[in-house]
């Protein structure tokens, strides 16, 4: 946070629009123009985003979400609020994204979305996942109109940790169907709590016919697009199913409203887009700041047995969210050890993650960590550390030498 973020909400205070208005509706835009899509939502999270994708879809009992066991649990637990089977896959042996041959091997006649989760805001391999979904496409059994527009398993990305990353000349947010990034405030970019949603469908340019039948509480509207629909829809769902925002309500002599369902509340505020837009000015810097931090701990971390994450190569750039670090060969004992050290010299790390099927609402769901050999063999022995803009030089130094000290002590 900076004097300009400070700005900017006293702005907007000062204005005397603090809920979803303006300054919600230009960070939306903006976001698009930064990631190239044609339409942003914005919310009050990358859950309500990854659960509105679900509704979107239609996607309830009786509907299976493939997810990874390694992941954080908002990318699970939207599947059980919808109340669609969650079908959790194992990593590849040694890397955080999914296996996707099990992946490919889960798929059946009732899968309708597969989640992948850019971890650490290293995008996923969405060309192999593309792949996987195409050769399936003969299972898949659509159950609503958007779902049969697309025409096979969809998917929606986690892309809580992946604004700014780009893999193959493409940003995180317009690669999958459908995106949903986190702005909470421990993410690089962060509205304190928030969140949007983007997709890139290539139909949404296209007119929705008047035929189509895909939301009967909603209605049509003559020559709207799919994006233009779909963004109608996803203000519905965000603000309890009202048709008119506040910001409409108030223009005279149009107070009367109509409540088209029975549905949620997760908007974005324009206190919250506030900080965003100031964000957003600075987001360039931000970003160039952490690159400079992963590269001198890549550099200081090379010789010892140690694995790292690839946060940038030829064809990729992520957005170097989280330094994770194995220490190769130890368990998870002494890999609490190393924590329990660097705090001693007030370092504060952490783990990412535990796998999904160590935690108890996922066991109680019958998930068993043995089915998950190689999400447990990450999380034994990991241990992130420090990786934000508020760091100097010297501190970078500390955690380093630090580090360095305790590991070869090990």
């Amino acid at each position: 946070m900076t004097d300009r973020e400070i700005q900017e909400v006293r702005e907007t205070i000062l204005s005397g629009w603090i809920t979803t208005g303006p300054r919600t509706k230009k960070l939306e835009q903006q976001i698009s123009d930064y990631v190239h899509t044609d339409k942003t939502v914005c919310l009050n999270s990358a859950t309500a985003s990854m659960e509105m994708v679900l509704h979107l879809l239609g996607v309830g009992e009786g509907d299976e979400v493939i997810v990874p066991a390694y992941t954080y649990t908002a990318t699970a637990s939207v599947v059980c609020h919808v109340g669609a089977r969650l079908v959790m896959v194992d990593s590849q042996k040694d890397s955080v994204e999914m296996d996707y041959d099990q992946l490919e091997a889960a798929i059946t006649e009732r899968t309708k979305v597969i989640v992948p989760v850019d971890l650490c805001g290293i995008v996923a391999d969405y060309g192999r996942v593309y792949e996987i979904v195409e050769k399936k496409k003969a299972l898949f059994r659509p159950s609503n109109a958007l779902q049969a527009k697309i025409g096979r398993v969809v998917v929606s990305a986690d892309c809580a940790h992946s604004f700014g990353a780009m893999r193959d000349g493409k940003m995180a947010g317009e690669i999958a169907d459908f995106s949903s990034f986190s702005f909470h405030a421990v993410k690089n970019f962060t509205t304190a709590e928030g969140g949007a949603m983007t997709w890139r469908l290539s139909f949404g340019g296209e007119t929705v016919p008047s035929d189509v039948d895909y939301m009967p509480l909603v209605a049509k509207k003559e020559g709207e697009t799919w994006n233009e629909l779909l963004y109608r829809i996803a203000q519905l769902f965000s603000l309890h199913g009202q048709n008119k925002d506040a910001l409409a309500k108030t223009k005279l002599g149009t107070w009367e409203y109509d409540i088209i369902g029975p549905w949620y509340k997760c908007n974005m505020t324009d206190i919250m887009a506030a900080l965003g837009l100031a964000q957003m000015e600075r987001y360039p810097d931000l970003l160039k700041r952490r690159y400079e931090i992963v590269e001198r701990y890549n550099s200081a971390l090379k010789g010892l047995p140690v694995a790292v994450l690839d946060h940038k190569g030829p064809n990729h750039c992520s957005s170097h969210h989280l330094y994770l670090v194995r220490l190769l060969g130890k368990t998870r004992e002494e890999a609490n050890r190393v924590i329990e050290q660097m705090a001693e010299r007030d370092i504060a790390t952490n783990v990412h993650y535990k796998p999904l099927p160590l935690m108890t609402a996922y066991k109680a769901l019958g998930f068993d960590i043995k089915d998950y050999p190689n999400a447990y063999r990450l999380y034994e022995n990991e241990v992130t550390l420090p990786l934000h803009t508020c760091l100097s030089d010297e501190a970078v130094d500390y955690v380093i030498s630090n580090f360095v000290d305790i590991v070869k002590h090990l």
